[in-house]
């Protein structure tokens, strides 16, 4: 974490952001650096070329990357910046204004969370800060098992949930193994959590 003195607005968090330094989200109004293994990024990669050829082939006017920071709220008003592993947002709203280092604040269509020591984070703050945000469809990919059992069972097991919002809640399904992991942003995509631990690079648990 970098420390600041005093507590940074959003507004100050994208003037100050440390660009070339790494990523950096805004919570609890100070710059916290995100820093993925290997293995979380050889993941993010793979999702961008593949939700970007989908798209492609489905000619769907998406911009699917890596780095796009989106502005959320808390149950209690704090605003934060989050920057999900993989965003996919419309183009008419990623080219509203293309001179601007500025984050998103209308709703992705997908955001991607790949699991990190930090887990509750993506499980808790994130989910609601994303239901909130009205981000249409949310992926947790825990594929090395790392939440509690309340989430994963016992024995814990790699899994995929996929939250979709309906009528401004998300409704949650889970896949695993060979699965194949069913978008409703992608509906034609054939992809499962086998697939993405092979891409990891982690062989087969």
């Amino acid at each position: 974490m970098v420390a600041t003195l005093v507590k940074l607005t959003f507004e100050e968090y994208l003037r100050q952001y440390p660009h070339g330094d790494g990523k950096f989200e805004l919570i609890n109004g100070d710059f916290v650096k995100v820093e993925p293994i290997r293995a979380h990024k050889n993941i993010s990669r793979f999702l961008v070329k593949t939700f970007d050829r989908e798209s492609e082939r489905l000619n769907l006017d998406y911009i699917i990357d890596k780095d796009i920071i989106i502005k959320t709220l808390t149950k209690k008003g704090q605003e934060r910046g989050r920057i999900p592993d993989v965003s996919v947002v419309i183009s008419s709203i990623w080219n509203s204004n293309v001179t601007s280092y500025g984050a998103i604040t209308d709703p992705l269509e997908l955001g991607v969370e790949i699991v990190s020591n930090n887990w509750d984070d993506d499980y808790i703050d994130k989910l609601d800060e994303y239901e909130r945000l009205g981000i249409k469809e949310y992926w947790i990919i825990d594929y090395l098992a790392i939440a509690s059992r309340e989430y994963l069972g016992n024995p814990k097991l790699p899994t995929v949930f996929v939250y979709n919002l309906i009528n401004g809640k998300y409704q949650q399904q889970s896949f695993q193994e060979k699965d194949v992991i069913i978008s409703q942003i992608f509906p034609e995509l054939k992809l499962t959590l086998e697939q993405l631990i092979s891409i990891a690079g982690l062989g087969k648990f």
